[in-house]
């Protein structure tokens, strides 16, 4: 999905702008605090319908302001999102069309965020990697994000019976606990299964020279719906003294090893950054198959603390210039590596400028191309 234009008006420190994007995408340039991010935040806002660093709506437009407006332009449809802060309302609009419920408006613009916080999903807990599959699987189908709805409404719900003590009430919820849960496994297990092979060997294009290897630690019988209620009858003294379901979906990891142990035990920094970059490719991977179409990919700061080997190894990878729209943030042009063919904007106090045209960087890092851009974003 290539994304033709992005207005946004009152988002984070950003000055309101309407601009183009350019088929390729963009290198945006700009010291810390200048807004490199709240740009892909706003590019990134339409996907979700939520910000992707977890912030409320409030906080999203801004101390004290009235609300935000985002609009991403795309070939066949325009996305739109309005926050007004008083009183709080959010109105989504496809088409010109407004959408009253968020289920039914996610998907319609695709792309990928990597942030710095991402390297998380290789050596944080898990509940990272947890929302790292129900986010790729609720974009590719809309069928899992329907039972992943349905199943933390109804796990809410016995928990609250659990915690008050009333186990007739919890058991009421476990036919719709049982139904979305087994499609909620089962599509996590299929998935899993496809990117055994997919990850090591993008790992292994990256520049990963060990045996690396993704599987998934859960109950497999769960998959099943007849599987759940003997399950649950069997965990009920467990779960009555917990006040908890400890059966299910929501208890389950995603395992990266290196090296046949842990990858967030012993990998090093660069190997769990590489590995988390590796599955946000497999997440733009399992979108453009889903929907016939890639999607934008954002990438803040992503080249930071690689070698330079793996930095020139991830930007052949990217494919830059070819089938995919990337944009990519750094503070200074030669944190880039070289080969890149992007047009260039700088950032200054959430203002966006610089329009210089594509710029290839030589090895060295400037070329005659690269060094007038320079002048223009630094």
């Amino acid at each position: 999905m290539r994304l033709q234009g992005l207005v946004a008006r009152g988002f984070r420190n950003l000055a309101d702008l309407d601009r183009d994007l350019p088929a390729a995408g963009v290198a945006i340039l700009g010291a810390n605090g200048q807004g490199k991010t709240n740009l892909l935040e706003a590019l990134y806002y339409p996907v979700l319908f939520r910000s992707f660093r977890g912030a409320t709506d409030a906080d999203v437009g801004g101390f004290g302001g009235p609300g935000f407006h985002v609009e991403v332009r795309a070939a066949d449809r325009v996305v739109t999102a309005t926050y007004s802060a008083g009183p709080r309302r959010k109105r989504i609009a496809i088409g010109g069309e407004e959408i009253r419920r968020v289920a039914r408006a996610i998907g319609s613009c695709l792309a990928v965020a990597f942030l710095p916080v991402d390297v998380g999903l290789a050596g944080g807990p898990a509940a990272e990697r947890r929302r790292y599959l129900d986010r790729v699987l609720s974009l590719a189908d809309p069928r899992y994000l329907t039972a992943l709805g349905r199943y933390r409404a109804a796990l809410a719900q016995r928990n609250g019976a659990l915690r008050q003590g009333r186990p007739n009430l919890a058991r009421a919820f476990d036919r719709v606990l049982s139904d979305a849960g087994a499609v909620v496994t089962e599509r996590r297990l299929a998935w899993t299964a496809g990117a055994a092979a997919r990850f090591p060997a993008e790992l292994a294009c990256l520049g990963e020279r060990e045996q690396v290897s993704i599987g998934y630690r859960g109950c497999a019988d769960l998959a099943d719906p007849a599987a759940w209620a003997p399950a649950l009858a069997a965990a009920e003294p467990r779960d009555g003294a917990r006040g908890a379901t400890t059966v299910g979906p929501q208890r389950d990891d995603l395992v990266l090893e290196v090296g046949g142990r842990p990858l967030r035990d012993v990998g090093s920094t660069g190997q769990q950054r590489t590995a988390a970059i590796a599955l946000k490719l497999l997440e733009a991977d399992t979108l453009a198959r889903a929907h016939g179409t890639e999607p934008a990919l954002l990438l803040d700061d992503v080249f930071a603390e690689l070698d330079r080997e793996r930095q020139e190894r991830l930007a052949r990878r990217l494919g830059l210039g070819g089938e995919r729209q990337v944009f990519v943030t750094a503070p200074r042009r030669d944190e880039l590596p070289p080969g890149m063919e992007l047009e260039l904007w700088s950032i200054s106090a959430g203002t966006v400028s610089g329009r210089s045209g594509s710029s290839r960087v030589a090895a060295d890092g400037a070329t005659s191309a690269g060094m007038a851009a320079r002048s223009v974003v630094e």
